[in-house]
């Protein structure tokens, strides 16, 4: 199964958009079990463009924070570590633009409010049927694939 199939089948079992990718690359990620668990909890708070605000799409800070994982730096870095990993996630960004014309949750799904509900919607099948955001988090880890094959070989 590929990390796009894995991170559309991730959505599908209920995690959110953030979570499915952060699932589907976990084997790349320097993590233990009791690691994954932590992650998850903090890949769960950006669902839905953050808390269902429709802001930033959860599976593009998915993207981000894997790659933060990969490439990103622990310390109070003000030079070229932090250049660096910022401009591996602004070249992330402008890939999945490429694709959807934004990274904004609330565009690509053609909403026009801002801070929506907090309660997410039940996981139906028609919910399934008129979102396309099954697709939207597999085009994000076929973006996140690719770029991790192109900076690291060896890592896929």
């Amino acid at each position: 199964m590929t990390r796009r199939e894995t991170a559309m089948k991730n959505f599908k079992k209920g995690y959110n958009c953030s979570q499915s990718i952060m699932l589907a690359f976990m084997d790349l990620l320097p993590v233990t079990g009791e690691d994954e668990a932590t992650l998850m909890k903090l890949a769960s708070a950006f669902g839905g463009g953050m808390g269902r605000l429709r802001e930033v799409c959860g599976s593009v800070t998915g993207m981000f924070m894997v790659a933060g994982m990969l490439y990103g730096y622990d310390g109070p870095e003000t030079g070229t570590p932090k250049a660096e990993l910022y401009a591996k996630i602004q070249e992330l960004a402008k890939e999945f633009e490429k694709n959807h014309g934004s990274i904004i949750c609330r565009e690509m799904l053609g909403l026009n409010v801002k801070h929506d509900i907090s309660t997410p919607e039940a996981r139906t099948d028609e919910y399934y049927r008129k979102r396309p955001c099954a697709e939207i988090i597999g085009d994000a880890a076929e973006i996140l694939d690719r770029f991790i094959s192109e900076h690291d070989p060896a890592s896929t």
